[in-house]
């Protein structure tokens, strides 16, 4: 590893919180300047419909939806791989001069994209902090990530943001510095 700096993952059952915990982590570490995108579902009359990207540049992608035709597919959703990939190149994930790297989520749609799990090898390697969250549940790059040395694994419930919240906030905030 070229770091000895531990990586921040975020994991839980999904509706644990794990991307509110991400966004609020967010508004804390904003004075970082991190680079990444974050998540969100797409609602049409209370029933979820696919997936955004939001860049904390401000750029906007699509990840999934119920009406894309795609070979690449997790449940209901199409995953939109290419768009994906152009969304994350326009990112400036790999800037050397980045302190920290957050990134919701690292998960089954994610992970059909080459270039993201080679990217997230890179940038767990990098002399930068990554925050992420990760699924609870995967094989291939979601189980080697949880594998590795240097990543701190926090799981994520309903009842214990705030604790998490604290912890996390200590360890990042003396290696951002």
């Amino acid at each position: 590893m070229a770091s000895a700096i531990d990586n921040i993952l975020i994991t839980g059952t999904p509706g644990s919180g794990k991307t509110t915990l991400f966004k609020r982590l967010l508004k804390e570490l904003g004075h970082f300047e991190p680079v990444g995108f974050y998540t969100q579902e797409i609602r049409a009359g209370g029933v979820r419909r696919g997936f955004t990207l939001n860049g904390l540049d401000g750029s906007t992608g699509r990840l999934a939806h119920v009406d894309f035709l795609s070979a690449f597919r997790v449940g209901r959703y199409g995953v939109d791989v290419a768009g994906f990939e152009n969304f994350i190149d326009r990112l400036s994930l790999s800037d050397p001069g980045k302190k920290l790297v957050m990134i919701d989520e690292i998960g089954k749609m994610e992970c059909f994209s080459e270039r993201f799990i080679t990217l997230m090898s890179q940038l767990l390697d990098a002399d930068c902090l990554v925050v992420a969250t990760i699924a609870r549940k995967g094989a291939g790059l979601i189980a080697n990530i949880k594998k590795r040395s240097d990543i701190r694994l926090f799981e994520a419930t309903r009842n214990n943001q705030d604790q998490i919240l604290g912890q996390i906030l200590n360890c990042v905030n003396p290696q951002c510095k």
